[in-house]
């Protein structure tokens, strides 16, 4: 479903990814994981559009995206729930939600039932169905991040990067993300998702890949991860289990 090879990626003279390949299977949820600064974010930002890859392709459902534009790579399917939870502040939750939709009203994205979805988004968050009416800036920060991954949901995507969903969360929200994540894998949402709690990702996920300085050092099922010792030594130690 997404596909990635040999990717580069840099910030000016900075080269962050150097030749990452990766696959997300479809209706599998791959994970992520490394240290801050192994490049986790780079790797979202150049999937998704934000940046432009130096070298290497991208391939979402047997086409080609890499380098596209942003918003051309939300039409061809794909849909990005970036760290730290850009919603917009000034428009109501339901508001939020149908922006997240906007490709399927402009016929860029297969319509299907908007009403639905939406529905089915409130069930799927009770938090912001109560909140529907609110500005989505007088939110917590956890009831923004899951109105980030609800609005990601609402493109009908092929693919749902999340991309660090737990960031700066209490500890009963991130179990309440989690357990989010988990009933969209059951429904056969596609996911690539970067974490920095590796255990809970590994937790979710079918199969991970380990980023080490811009390289993946190790990948495999998710299970064999957990009980790879270098990755449990780097990873998967005190404060990092929930």
């Amino acid at each position: 479903m997404l596909k990635i090879q040999n990717l580069e990626a840099a910030y000016g003279k900075v080269q962050v990814l150097h030749g990452i390949s990766l696959e997300v299977p479809q209706g599998k949820l791959v994970t992520l994981i490394g240290s801050n600064g192994a490049g986790k974010t780079t790797t979202m930002r150049a999937i998704s559009g934000m940046i432009k890859p130096k070298a290497g392709s991208i391939t979402l459902a047997d086409k080609d995206i890499t380098g596209l534009d942003s918003h051309r790579i939300a039409r061809a399917g794909l849909a990005h729930s970036p760290e730290g939870r850009r919603v917009f502040a000034t428009m109501s939750v339901t508001d939020n939600l149908l922006l997240g939709a906007f490709p399927r009203f402009t016929r860029a994205r297969p319509k299907g039932d908007v009403q639905r979805d939406l529905d089915k988004a409130m069930d799927l968050f009770p938090r912001l169905k109560e909140r529907r009416n609110q500005l989505a800036g007088t939110l917590s920060g956890g009831e923004q991040q899951m109105l980030a991954m609800a609005r990601a949901v609402m493109l009908n995507p092929d693919v749902v990067l999340l991309d660090e969903p737990s960031m700066g969360l209490a500890p009963i929200l991130v179990e309440e993300v989690f357990r989010i994540i988990t009933r969209l894998k059951s429904e056969g949402v596609t996911m690539l998702l970067v974490e920095q709690f590796a255990a809970a990702a590994l937790n979710v996920a079918d199969y991970g890949y380990v980023l080490e300085n811009g390289r993946i050092s190790v990948h495999g099922a998710a299970e064999s991860l957990k009980n790879d010792p270098k990755v449990v030594a780097a990873y998967l130690g005190g404060g990092h289990a929930h």
